[in-house]
């Protein structure tokens, strides 16, 4: 059974994710148990999360995850923005709740570059050095 669809295809920050991760090389976007995953080879990033809490979830529809870099994992655990999400957590992934206005989308650009390195491999990786 597939997952049912867990995003607004018009939503505006959604858009704004879109365009920073398909910039980087060789980035294609699919949906993945309900949610968009921006992938090379590997997924770099997801659109939206969830945590358990007290048995249940919750949702963090406008959020990025993303696959950190063990050094900076705590500084950004402990921001309040960012949560550990359900069963991609344990494996290094944090999630980022995001908002049009008040992101700083520098630092969303950021998070998205790190993982894309950690995941797309070194001809791509060249390749966005290269830019």
């Amino acid at each position: 059974m597939p997952h049912p669809q867990m995003f607004d295809d018009d939503d505006p920050v959604l858009a704004r994710v879109r365009t920073i991760a398909l910039a980087l090389p060789d980035a294609a976007e699919k949906v993945s148990h309900g949610r968009p995953a921006f992938f090379t080879t590997k997924v770099f990033a997801y659109y939206g999360g969830s945590v358990k809490v007290a048995g249940s979830y919750v949702q963090h529809e406008q959020a990025v995850m993303v696959l950190t870099d063990p050094d900076d994992r705590q500084a950004l655990v402990d921001d309040p923005r960012v949560f550990v999400p359900a069963y991609l957590g344990p494996s290094g992934w944090l999630g980022v709740d995001l908002d049009l206005e008040g992101s700083d989308w520098d630092e969303v650009a950021e998070l998205l570059d790190a993982s894309y390195r950690r995941t797309a491999g070194a001809r791509r990786v060249a390749r966005l050095d290269g830019r």
